[in-house]
């Protein structure tokens, strides 16, 4: 099963959305790297890195992040593990980690991820 990181600035979000996505996918694969290691705001290496790590297997990790140095602070994350099966994914935090961990959980693979996320946010559009 694909692992699932939750990236973002604060930790109460990033922990708030692995929450969310566990009352839908109660099986998944699934980890928070919110904030600083000392809980402040801000993102992490060793967070992020640490929370790869726990979810990786062969089928890879998929990450989602808020936004800024969460994005760059990622891949600086990926290339330090060249030898790994990692995608960032381009969607909302919460709704798209909840679409993320469901279908990881449902054996959806690495690179298909994406499309959920984007058939997930076109779902949501509204005529305004």
């Amino acid at each position: 099963m694909v692992g699932v990181v939750i990236v973002s600035h604060s930790q109460t979000l990033a922990e708030g959305v692995v929450e969310l996505a566990k009352l839908m996918a109660s099986d998944a694969n699934i980890a928070a790297a919110g904030g600083l290691d000392d809980g402040t705001p801000g993102t992490s290496f060793e967070k992020i890195s640490a929370a790869i790590d726990k979810v990786y297997s062969d089928d890879g990790v998929a990450v989602l992040m808020d936004m800024g140095s969460a994005v760059m602070t990622t891949e600086m994350v990926i290339e330090s593990m060249p030898d790994r099966k990692i995608k960032m994914l381009d969607g909302p935090v919460a709704e798209g980690g909840v679409v993320v961990a469901l279908e990881a959980s449902l054996g959806t693979p690495l690179e298909e991820l994406q499309e959920k996320v984007d058939e997930a946010r076109n779902t949501k559009k509204l005529d305004v």
